[in-house]
């Protein structure tokens, strides 16, 4: 998933910070928290079928990480206020590992929602490092080259959401014994739980002994920012922009966007394993989710060239179409046609969250820093709509139909780059 671009410091005059190497580190912490996100894709099916929970139980988990954006969002950044980036991205590296370590006694005790509940902690601390990242990785060098910098950073958490579900398929879904929790019952499906639930406890072990290296070094580099400066927030005031079409509109889109693409994301392995498309195991069809956030890393260094000489906004309806299309395609065929079609909208959802958030800040001047604290609560779409998925899923026994409701978010996506493809300077003269 695309992170939400951060304003620029307030005195854009001022000479960059010095702090050789770090920005190495920075780079980790995109591809970290990049690759965490994708990380539920994997474990959603593991979990649903250890607890043979339905569509809508299974989707807590992404409702459980997503609501961490709309609860920790601006309690983090406060926090980074008072005790700085460094210190900031080490308490939210601190709270990813004690997540991930959370995954031990939720195995133990073969338990949903100490699952569940690891996964907010883990969010939380993975938004905590975002609301850092993103504002560090402009301050560490030539003022005029902090896009590009950023642009540099997204690749790297374009590059976990393609690694980590590859590796996390081999070492979570390759474990699945050939017996199925549906056929257990008592003692037995408890002794099953936790025997399985110890391949996500593996996983996620690790992941938080490289989380710790990572937090090391940040601690080292505490003290690095010299004259780090923090203008008082107005997140909270900056509710009226929701009154402007153009930006609240755009608010939505993002809202809906991300709960398309965490929707599609979170079925899709569950959706290849069914007789109609692949009719293959979790463990063989696992690492192909891999293909859809590569599709969105692939598709990213693309888009930037085609938005260079296409108007965005046409950019932008065109691949929400497309997206349309895909799916439309993988509902109405079988077999590969059906599994690669959708795979591919991961492809369209390349240059969806960067030209929304453009598009939809445009104009905004002094209030930048309130528009962009509000599309990043708007990231909460991805724990709604996906809910909301799982929930056709059941109602229709029918994943196939359940795509309906994907298919309606990039339909207003759609409409928002028809609506946004003139500049802002234009709509100013002309009736909206």
């Amino acid at each position: 998933m695309a992170l939400p671009p951060s304003a620029p410091p307030a005195d854009s005059t001022a000479p960059p910070v010095q702090a050789p190497g770090l920005q190495g580190f920075v780079f980790a912490l995109f591809f970290i928290f990049g690759g965490i996100t994708s990380l539920n894709d994997v474990i959603i099916p593991k979990l649903k079928e250890l607890f043979t929970l339905n569509y809508t139980q299974a989707m807590l988990v992404q409702f459980c990480f997503f609501t961490a954006y709309l609860l920790v969002g601006i309690p983090a950044s406060q926090l980074v206020k008072r005790i700085g980036y460094m210190r900031g991205a080490v308490a939210g590296l601190v709270a990813m590992m004690a997540g991930c370590l959370l995954f031990i006694p939720a195995a133990q005790s073969a338990t949903y929602p100490l699952f569940l509940f690891a996964l907010f902690v883990l969010a939380s601390g993975v938004v905590l490092v975002q609301v850092v990242a993103n504002p560090l990785i402009s301050l560490l060098g030539n003022p005029a080259t902090a896009s590009s910098r950023l642009t540099f950073a997204q690749a790297f958490n374009s590059l976990g959401t393609t690694i980590f579900p590859y590796v996390g398929s081999i070492l979570i879904l390759g474990s699945l014994a050939t017996v199925s929790a549906a056929d257990l019952s008592g003692p037995a499906l408890d002794a099953y739980r936790r025997a399985e639930s110890q391949a996500i406890v593996n996983g996620y072990v690790g992941l938080a002994a490289a989380i710790a290296v990572v937090a090391l070094v940040v601690w080292l580099f505490r003290n690095r920012l010299q004259g780090e400066r923090h203008e008082p927030s107005s997140m909270l005031g900056g509710l009226d922009l929701l009154r402007r079409p153009r930006f609240g509109f755009g608010a939505l889109s993002i809202f809906l966007y991300v709960g398309a693409e965490v929707s599609i994301g979170s079925i899709i392995i569950n959706y290849l394993m069914q007789a109609r498309v692949l009719d293959a195991p979790e463990s063989t069809v696992g690492w192909m989710v891999s293909l859809y956030w590569g599709g969105a890393m692939v598709g990213r260094f693309l888009g930037s060239a085609v938005l260079r000489v296409v108007n965005p906004g046409v950019v932008l309806a065109c691949a929400a179409v497309g997206a349309i299309a895909l799916l439309a395609v993988s509902a109405g065929s079988a077999g590969t046609l059906a599994a690669y079609a959708i795979l591919a909208v991961g492809l369209t959802n390349s240059i969806m969250f960067p030209t929304i958030f453009s598009l939809a800040s445009e104009g905004l001047a002094s209030r930048a820093a309130d528009g962009s604290g509000l599309i990043n609560v708007a990231i909460f779409g991805g724990a709604v709509i996906p809910l909301a998925t799982g929930m056709l899923a059941d109602a229709t026994g029918s994943l196939a139909i359940a795509l309906v409701l994907p298919a309606l978010c990039y339909a207003a996506i759609a409409g928002f780059g028809v609506f946004a493809r003139r500049p802002l300077s234009v709509r100013l003269h002309q009736p909206l």
